[in-house]
This record gives structure tokens, C-alpha cells and sequence, in this order.
């Protein structure tokens, strides 16, 4: 049987009144959000902006594949893994100082990273890096939901969503920028002067916040859903590379699964846990969670496929192709920075939200794969659709998981939206990859089942031109796909959403 739930003791270090309690939130609440939004953006930029630098990381460092690949994939394995952890750990010691906790880890990795000079140095700064990205993405939002009212709340995480779409959007584009005139250590040293500005802002503006039950720490649920979430990320990381049925990955998937499963078995057992499990018998947090792993594995998967277009199909370089992904964040910026988006969600209410903006992504999605091979008009009137149908979702969505979960746990809640955000996004990566590579290897004759190698098997320009359109058919089929996924993600989402309000609704009746 599990054990119960004793009373709540008071904490011995009792948190002051949430902000956002009062009928105004924080005095300078906006103020606050622009340091914890500019913290986040520094973060989501190191996501994408190695990856410009892999030609030169190959050539000064004498880098082998793999070594690339750790450079790039500490980061995220290490951030992925710990979410979950680093927002319990912020509602239970204080929102305030595991931002500055991360602020300092990420300033100090990329000092680190910046000054490398092998590839083992620079892996390492990476995963430190990762750490601090850890802590900062959870406590960021987590802070956002205490000293907003929760009238304001909504346009807040939509100027928090975003600078997610900035950060997507100008990770390539500062990364080309800054290698055009430094070496590639200046990539990771910009960030120094942006942490160190947040450091001295946080510690004079945002208000700490904690967990005022003062639960005890749940080591053993920390350490198994750290573990089990960086085996998933890395099985769903390396099974392109390697083969789903390979050794390695089949082997770290069974451990994926049976530490998470461990995980939930443990918190289900005892008295503080880091996850509440009756969270998922909340019909608007299984509504939300089904939503945002479906929209990030559409969007992530068919994003990372667009690049793919961009650069080996219409021959742009990864500077262009990142320009011209940029309506796509311009029109979240837009929408959302200018309230459009929170006005449109008080009309239409949250399914609805849900539901127009997943349709107008999956319309979008359709857009890019029939029109892309056109010209760059369709790819924009499609990126275009993407971006209006995200500044309408995506904080919906976000606001939906917060909402479903008690203030003293919006660290946990911002753990769980990060983590449900990481593992739809790669799992997209990896699955849409897949549809693409299978699709591609069918229809060409040679053995190579990448472009370039096939490319460089060709002995005939008609030969080449049949390849290149191959794989521009891998990539329709797998936008496709993408499609269906984010569709499917709105009607489900839109649905349990409907069902919990009117469940509501019909209790308060009662």
C-alpha cells in the first residue's frame, strides 16, 4: 500500500508571500521577466550555435566524428537529464538562488569551453554548461508564474515563448556572425558579459520563492529520473547514428525504461515526492503533456529537416539557411511581444488556442513539403503559418502544465514542460530522421544513404539530379508526418482540455 501523506510541517525558513498574491504582482515584474527572458535566450542560443562552428572545431582541434558529436550532445544530454531535478531542487532551497546557482555554472562552463583546447576540455565545459542551463531554464518560468497575477500570466509565458523562438532563430545567425570575424572560443566567451549582467540583475531584482512546506529532499527520485532521462535522450540521440536495433541503443533504451519505471514505482511509494503522480489523473495536465511532446516532435522533427532542405537541396550555406528560417521566430516574436496572441487565447479560450494554433502549424508543415520545391515563397508562406500557429499554442500549452500544478511546485511544473519539450523535440529528430533516411535509401540505387556520399557516388549529372530529387521526396513524406503529428497533437490536447473544463465547470454547479 503506499504510505500516507503526514500533515505538513511548517518550513523553518518560511518563504514570503508569493508576489503575485497581491491584485498588482510584482512592483517590477516586467522588469524581472526581461532578466530571466535574457538568461533563457542565452541558454537556448548555445543549443544551435555549435553547430555552425563543427567545420572549424574539426580543423583547429583535429576533432573526430565522435568527439563532435559529444561536443554537441553533453549539452544536451546533461540539461535534458536534470530538469526534472533542478526545478525540485528550486522549489525547495529558492527559485532566486538556483538562478544565480545557474547563471554562475553556465558563465563559468563557457569561460571554460571558450579558452578549450582539446576536446575532452570542451566536451567537459559543455556538460557543465549544461548544469547551469538546467537550473535556468526551470527557474526562469518557475519565477515568471510567482510575481505574475494570473490574469497576466498568459501574456508573460507568451514573451517567455517567444524568446524561445529567438533562440532558435538567432543561434545560427550570431554563430556564422561571430566566426566571420573571431575564432570559434568566441561562440561560448559572449556569453560571459550577458551572465554576468543577469547575476548582478537577479540579485538585486527578483524576489526568492520557495516551497513553503519545506518538503525533504527526494534523493533516490532525483538520481533515477536524472539517469533515466539522459538513457532516453541518449537512445533516441544515437539511434540514427548507430541503428534503433543496435546493441548500444536497444541496451541503453532497456535501462531508459526500467529506471524510469523504478522512478515512478519510488515516487509513488513515498511521502515527499519530486513528481506527484496524481498530477496525470488532472485531465487539462495529461492534455497538456499529450500536446506539447506531439507539437515539439512535429515541429522539432520537420524543423530539422527544413534546415536540411535549405542546405543540401537548394544549396544554401548555414548562415542563409538560418535567414531564411527567421519569419518563423519574427512572427512568434511579433505576435507575442505585442500582446496579439494573449488577446486572441481570452477569446477563444485554451482548447481553441490549442487547436487553431496546432492547425495552422500542421498547415503550415503541408505548405513547406508541397510547396518548398517551388521556390523560397511556399517555404515563407509556410514558415509564416508555423510561426502565427506557435505564438498561439505553444504558451497556451505551457500555461496549461504551470496552471495544473500547485504554485509551490512550479519549479517541478517548469522541469516537467522543459523535459516533455527535450524529449518531443528529439524524439522528432530521431523518428522523422528515420522516415527520411528509409525513404531516401529506397529510391536511390546506390548503397550511401546520406546525400553527400550518394552524391559523391554519382558518375552523371542525371544521376545526381535523380538523387537530389530522392531526397527532396524523403523530405516531403517526412513534413508529412510532422504534420500529422502536430495535428494529431492539437485535437488530442483540444479535447481532454474541453472535457476538463466542462468537468469543472460541471462540479462547481453542483
Amino acid at each position: 500500500m503506499p504510505a500516507s501523506h503526514p500533515a505538513p510541517r511548517p518550513s523553518p525558513h518560511p518563504s514570503p508571500r508569493p508576489t503575485a498574491d497581491s491584485p498588482e504582482g510584482h512592483p517590477q515584474r516586467w522588469l524581472i521577466l526581461g532578466v530571466i527572458c535574457l538568461a533563457q535566450l542565452t541558454v537556448l542560443l548555445d543549443n544551435t550555435v555549435l553547430n555552425v562552428a563543427i567545420p572549424s572545431l574539426t580543423r583547429e582541434m583535429d576533432a573526430a566524428t565522435s568527439d563532435v558529436q559529444w561536443m554537441i550532445n553533453a549539452y544536451s544530454l546533461v540539461q535534458s537529464g536534470l530538469l526534472l531535478t533542478a526545478g525540485s531542487a528550486a522549489d525547495r532551497y529558492g527559485r532566486k538562488k538556483m538562478l544565480i546557482t545557474g547563471l554562475a555554472l553556465f558563465g563559468a562552463g563557457s569561460l571554460v569551453a571558450g579558452l578549450a583546447g582539446t576536446s575532452g576540455q570542451l566536451i567537459a565545459a559543455r556538460a557543465g554548461m549544461g548544469v547551469g542551463g538546467a537550473l535556468l531554464l526551470t527557474t526562469t518560468l518557475a519565477v515568471a508564474m510567482q510575481i505574475f497575477t494570473p490574469a497576466e500570466q498568459p501574456k508573460a509565458i507568451g514573451i517567455w515563448s517567444a524568446v524561445n523562438a529567438l533562440g532558435f532563430a538567432t543561434g545560427p545567425l550570431i554563430g556564422g556572425f561571430v566566426l566571420d570575424h573571431f575564432w570559434w572560443g568566441a561562440i561560448f566567451l559572449i556569453n560571459l558579459p550577458v551572465a554576468a549582467l543577469g547575476l548582478v540583475a537577479v540579485v538585486a531584482l527578483v524576489p526568492e520563492s520557495r516551497n513553503p512546506r519545506g518538503d525533504r529532499p527526494d534523493l533516490p527520485g532525483a538520481l533515477l529520473s536524472t539517469i533515466g532521462m539522459t538513457a532516453l535522450v541518449y537512445a533516441i540521440i544515437s539511434g540514427p547514428e548507430h541503428g534503433w536495433t543496435s546493441g548500444r541503443v536497444t541496451a541503453t533504451a532497456a535501462v531508459a525504461l526500467v529506471v524510469l519505471a523504478l522512478f515512478a514505482y519510488w515516487e509513488s511509494r513515498i511521502p515527499y515526492p519530486m513528481l506527484d503522480l496524481g498530477f496525470f489523473r488532472d485531465r487539462r495536465f495529461t492534455g497538456a503533456v499529450a500536446g506539447t511532446v506531439l507539437i515539439t516532435f512535429g515541429m522539432g522533427g520537420a524543423l530539422f529537416l527544413l534546415t536540411q532542405h535549405l542546405q543540401f537541396v537548394l544549396g544554401y550555406g548555414p548562415l542563409e539557411a538560418g535567414l531564411r528560417t527567421a519569419p518563423l521566430a519574427l512572427a512568434v516574436v511579433a505576435l507575442n511581444f505585442t500582446g496579439l496572441s494573449a488577446r486572441w487565447t481570452a477569446r477563444l479560450g485554451t482548447p481553441g488556442s490549442i487547436l487553431l494554433g496546432m492547425v495552422l502549424m500542421s498547415g503550415g508543415l503541408v505548405a513547406i513539403a508541397l510547396l518548398a520545391a517551388r521556390g523560397y515563397a511556399g517555404t515563407l508562406l509556410g514558415l509564416v503559418l508555423i510561426g502565427v500557429g506557435a505564438a498561439v499554442a505553444n504558451p497556451v500549452m505551457a500555461h496549461a502544465v504551470m496552471s495544473a500544478i500547485p504554485p509551490a511546485k512550479a519549479g517541478v511544473g517548469a522541469g516537467i514542460n522543459g523535459t516533455l519539450a527535450e524529449f518531443g523535440n528529439g524524439l522528432g529528430v530521431a523518428v522523422l530522421g528515420a522516415v527520411l533516411t528509409s525513404r531516401f535509401a529506397a529510391l536511390v540505387a546506390v548503397g550511401a544513404a546520406s546525400l553527400p556520399a550518394a552524391l559523391a557516388a554519382a558518375d552523371s549529372p542525371g544521376e545526381k539530379e535523380r538523387i537530389t530529387d530522392a531526397f527532396s521526396s524523403g523530405l516531403v513524406t517526412s513534413q508529412l508526418v510532422g504534420a500529422v503529428a502536430v495535428l494529431l497533437g492539437g485535437v488530442v490536447a483540444a479535447g481532454l482540455l474541453r472535457r476538463a473544463e466542462r468537468t469543472e465547470a460541471g462540479a462547481l454547479a453542483a
